[in-house]
């Protein structure tokens, strides 16, 4: 057998492999329903807008706890195309973490935006609410709280540092699909929040896929635009837009999907507590922590260990994938080289991705497997 881990090339492991995520066991779960459906979409040849389109984004829409959700083609056109409806473009700064995966800046870069990076907190890694206060400027227009590895940024501390310096709250919640704080759902407190579908995600289509959710009538009529070449009515095009449309076939997906995405969740929560109680002994590793009020739904499980890229090889050489989310923090990637950012000027950040190591984390993971990828780490660290 073999397995694509992240960031590694197609390697072969032992026939009893675990896998990072388990993508096979998702569709064996929902192809009875998926395949006959997606026939019919192919029967009627419905590959654009079809029927399953508005399904879903009234499902998801109702799901999150707001009025609108607007499906487009992938996470970070999401992200970009609802930066754009709230306003945003050349000229403005974007408060972002430095801590998030690099479409987080590069969509606020391709509205001719300029991201502001900020530092994250030292036990949970998420944006840090003091440092959002003091990287607001004339020009700041808004910011963009990651809800990282599945649970939300502190979305009141966020909000209130926003609403005093009327700045637009944004949501990246790419990773947060049925997280809350407080009861509250991801997506439902800023003026709008991006989804991404992509394949791993706690709700993933068979290829990407994202949606932009708002309570905004304004705001979601202007994503609709956006997402077709700047029209609402058949060659009528009062703006410049995109191509960026949500596939039918990816949203058959995603309705099979959603019907189990608590489930899934709350089954990701198990694993979650059955790594915890297994890391518990092991020397040198230091567990994720959940904030007080956030309800997490483990997109990853993210340790902390010493010697990181030593123990990450060590891993995949007894064939236990591991993975790294991220390497490198954004303001000091090439792309942004630009900016001018030295090492040291976001140092919680910077610490933070020299010793992440995210394990296998998906619902279809079993205690033995947890097992293996928990004695393998330990080893790893020995």
């Amino acid at each position: 057998m073999t397995t694509v881990s992240p960031g590694h090339a197609t390697r072969s492991v032992p026939t009893q492999s675990i896998a990072f995520v388990d993508l096979a066991a998702q569709h064996t779960e929902i192809a009875a329903e998926v395949v006959p459906s997606m026939d019919q979409v192919m029967r009627e040849g419905s590959f654009i807008n079809g029927p399953d389109v508005g399904v879903f984004e009234e499902a998801w829409s109702r799901y999150c706890g707001v009025a609108h959700a607007v499906g487009v083609a992938n996470g970070t056109d999401a992200l970009e195309l609802a930066l754009r409806a709230v306003g945003v473009g050349p000229g403005d700064d974007v408060i972002v973490p430095a801590n998030s995966f690099i479409a987080t800046a590069g969509a606020v870069a391709r509205t001719g935006a300029t991201p502001r990076f900020v530092d994250c907190d030292p036990v949970h890694l998420l944006m840090d609410p003091a440092s959002v206060a003091s990287a607001v400027t004339k020009r700041t227009r808004a910011v963009v709280p990651v809800h990282l590895y599945g649970q939300l940024a502190p979305m009141d501390e966020i909000g209130a540092a926003a609403t005093g310096a009327g700045l637009v709250v944004v949501e990246d919640a790419a990773q947060a699909h049925g997280a809350s704080q407080g009861g509250r759902r991801a997506g439902s407190w800023g003026a709008a929040a991006a989804f991404s579908f992509y394949p791993g995600k706690n709700l993933g289509a068979y290829g990407d896929a994202g949606a932009v959710v708002t309570s905004s009538r304004d705001i979601a009529r202007s994503v609709e635009a956006l997402r077709n070449h700047g029209s609402l009515t058949r060659y009528e095009h009062p703006t410049l837009g995109f191509n960026s449309r949500l596939d039918t076939l990816q949203a058959v997906v995603l309705n099979a999907k959603l019907a189990r995405l608590d489930r899934w969740n709350a089954a990701r929560r198990d694993a979650a507590g059955r790594y915890d109680a297994m890391l518990a002994g092991v020397p040198g590793v230091v567990r994720p922590s959940t904030r007080q009020d956030n309800a997490h739904v483990w997109h990853l499980y993210v340790v902390r260990v010493p010697e990181r890229d030593r123990v990450h090889a060590a891993m995949h050489a007894a064939g236990v994938p591991a993975g790294i989310h991220y390497p490198t923090p954004i303001h000091l990637t090439g792309a942004f080289a630009p900016l001018g950012h030295a090492r040291g000027d976001f140092p919680v950040a910077e610490r933070a991705a020299d010793e992440i190591l995210s394990l296998p984390m998906h619902p279809h993971l079993d205690e033995a497997q947890q097992e293996r990828v928990v004695a393998a780490l330990a080893a790893a660290l020995g």
